[in-house]
């Protein structure tokens, strides 16, 4: 069976089972590699993408169930996103892995949220494991990619 998928603005033709897991998809099919595999049961946050806009766990998500929905990854941001410029500005990634769904699960928070309050970004960020405790700095580029993001400039 062949499923279309849209990742990232391109029609894939994904001949997987419909019950495949996405993450597995993008990684083995389609050489994605920058959404990663954490714990395989959508509780780390590593393989966060975004579906019509909202956050899902591609470890979990078939790909039956995505068909004509519009998937992005963290290569469809491109690194132009104001969240990526601030995740390097505020020297984020300590050892990376959880970055590509850290960001992913950011950039739809300040989508829906401009301005987060501490409150949110901790809310909307819980289910997102970061090992090496860079929380503190995980919050302060949102902070400040959401007050670049309202006024529409571009972070240095």
């Amino acid at each position: 069976m062949t499923t279309q998928l849209d990742i990232n603005g391109k029609t894939y033709p994904v001949a997987a089972d419909p019950d495949t897991p996405l993450l597995w998809v993008l990684r083995d099919e389609l050489h994605l590699t920058g959404t990663k595999y954490g714990c395989g049961i959508a509780a780390c946050g590593a393989c966060t993408v975004h579906a019509d806009g909202q956050p899902i766990r591609s470890c979990q998500a078939p790909v039956g169930s995505l068909a004509g929905m519009k998937i992005t990854t963290i290569e469809g941001l491109n690194g132009a996103h104001p969240i990526q410029a601030a995740w390097v500005k505020h020297d984020v990634p300590q050892c990376g892995y959880c970055q590509s769904g850290q960001i992913m699960s950011a950039v739809a928070l300040v989508k829906d949220k401009p301005k987060p309050t501490d409150a949110e970004i901790d809310a909307a960020m819980a289910g997102n494991i970061c090992r090496c405790g860079a929380y503190p700095r995980i919050r302060a580029a949102i902070k400040d990619a959401a007050g670049q993001h309202a006024s529409s400039a571009k972070v240095a």
